[in-house]
């Protein structure tokens, strides 16, 4: 069976999606964030902001032990998909990071909510670490926070922030989901967390082993060949209704 499947390039456990923006801006958006990634401007940094909400931490009583030779993944307990119950819930924390672009380091903080509050205090924070001479272009999606007017009061008083908007629904953009992903598939996914600090305390790990071997980001991907994309994918919808 995996000879015919490998013969014809069937993956069968794998899904493909793509959910097509639907931002007036789009193209304007694209080329403006990519030109950001391939060719930053002079005596800058390029932050790419995010925060990954309502990260659990699940004690359970059964991790699920990775795939090997001749032997299957196994799950572990996990809310989501599971049908098992051995786990027990001891809260949740938010992880805030800016990922840095041309460094591939991370500035991180957990905090208890995502508010305009936390997103503000974490804005200090980078404030604080970027060297006073640079400029900081930051990369966000249009989550509300970052438009509340605490955070544009906050943005009139930092003349060398600018933000850089991605377009709706267009999160595969910014770069700093990469990190997120790596963060879930190597900490979280099977990770055993007995309280709410013990979870904290594996997050401040894992960003600070990120930072000792920090990869730049890399950006390949024509913005006109995106731009082309999605308007064949519109097209395509248009014609179903």
């Amino acid at each position: 069976m995996d000879d015919t499947w490998r013969r014809h390039g069937l993956r069968p456990h794998q899904i493909r999606q793509f959910k097509l923006s639907n931002d007036p801006r789009f193209a304007a958006k694209v080329r403006d964030i990519v030109g950001l990634y391939v060719n930053p401007p002079e005596h800058a940094v390029v932050l790419s902001v995010d925060e990954k909400s309502q990260i659990q931490a699940l004690d359970r009583t059964q991790p699920g032990l990775p795939l090997k030779k001749g032997r299957c993944g196994t799950m572990s307990g996990e809310p989501l998909g599971s049908t098992t119950h051995d786990y027990k819930r001891n809260g949740t924390t938010t992880l805030f990071a800016a990922f840095n672009v041309l460094s591939g380091s991370v500035i991180g903080r957990c905090m208890q909510r995502q508010t305009h509050q936390e997103f503000i205090r974490f804005l200090n924070v980078v404030e604080n670490q970027v060297p006073a001479s640079k400029q900081v272009h930051v990369v966000l999606d249009n989550y509300a926070t970052r438009k509340h007017p605490k955070v544009i009061e906050w943005l009139g008083r930092h003349e060398r922030f600018t933000f850089h908007f991605t377009p709706t629904s267009a999160s595969w953009i910014n770069a700093v989901e990469g990190f997120f992903a790596k963060f879930t598939n190597r900490r979280l996914k099977r990770g055993v967390f007995h309280s709410i600090v013990a979870l904290q305390v594996a997050i401040k790990r894992f960003v600070k082993q990120a930072n000792e071997n920090p990869q730049p980001f890399r950006w390949t991907k024509n913005p006109d060949e995106i731009i082309a994309a999605v308007r064949r994918g519109h097209q395509v919808l248009d014609s179903h209704h």
